[in-house]
């Protein structure tokens, strides 16, 4: 299968970071990664979890929603009582990738909310979401004058990898992604650190020089999102 828009194996789809989407959220960013188009937002709340009361520590969690139109077909939204078990997923792993870059204690007994609604899906809708994640939260706590390079420590970039016939290939588009023998989803800080490895094979097995094939391939596009996102923020760029 030949790449959509002839994309060399080892190329992102474009990316682009439209920083103050929404006005209210202190830090809000549409993150498009092709025709994948991800609303991030960062919302700041002077009040922890019951388990954090009163230890001086922050939080950061996160939320994952795809709207109806955002696929072929529409999308049911979800309804009290029924759980979309892969959005919960989703949303556990954002929060788990910005709380490793995030340090709580320098937050004070307030909570970063992640909020992340997928407008248009083509693929890689989570990894777009931790991209973008990322610069909506650097833009909220700079807003709220927290001293951001003591909160953020590094920066977090994710991508998606895959093996579609036979060849590894950065950044899988939907079909791609359905067509995949091996895929993975990688998440890494901007220093170069390990935070998530997903990968899984579809009814084939992978080596152990394939799955470091699309590490260092996902750790090359990871290094691009990096530029990109430190692009955006521009003066911001707190790393």
């Amino acid at each position: 299968m030949p790449r959509p828009n002839g994309r060399r194996p080892d190329q992102l789809r474009p990316l682009s970071f439209e920083r103050g989407y929404t006005g209210n959220a202190p830090g809000s960013v549409l993150v498009r990664c092709g025709r994948t188009a991800v609303l991030c937002t960062c919302s700041v709340e002077p009040k922890v979890p019951d388990f954090l009361v009163g230890k001086g520590k922050g939080w950061l969690t996160a939320e994952y929603g795809m709207l109806p139109g955002s696929t072929h077909s529409r999308k049911p939204r979800d309804k009290a009582g029924k759980v979309d078990g892969r959005g919960v997923e989703i949303q556990r792993l954002i929060g788990r990738s910005l709380r490793a870059v995030v340090n709580l204690a320098k937050l004070g007994e307030r909570t970063l909310w992640i909020d992340c609604d997928v407008l248009e899906a083509d693929g890689g809708t989570r990894t777009a979401a931790i991209n973008g994640a990322l610069v909506a939260v650097v833009d909220a706590v700079s807003k709220v004058q927290l001293p951001v390079r003591e909160v953020i420590s590094t920066s977090v970039g994710a991508v998606s990898v895959g093996v579609v016939d036979g060849e590894p290939r950065l950044d899988l588009e939907y079909v791609e992604d359905v067509a995949a023998d091996v895929d993975l989803n990688l998440v890494m800080t901007g220093a170069g650190a390990f935070i998530e490895v997903q990968g899984t094979g579809e009814e084939a097995t992978f080596s152990r020089d394939e799955l470091n094939r699309l590490l260092e391939l996902g750790e090359a596009g990871i290094r691009s999102i990096t530029t990109a996102q430190q692009a955006a923020l521009g003066d911001r760029w707190p790393f």
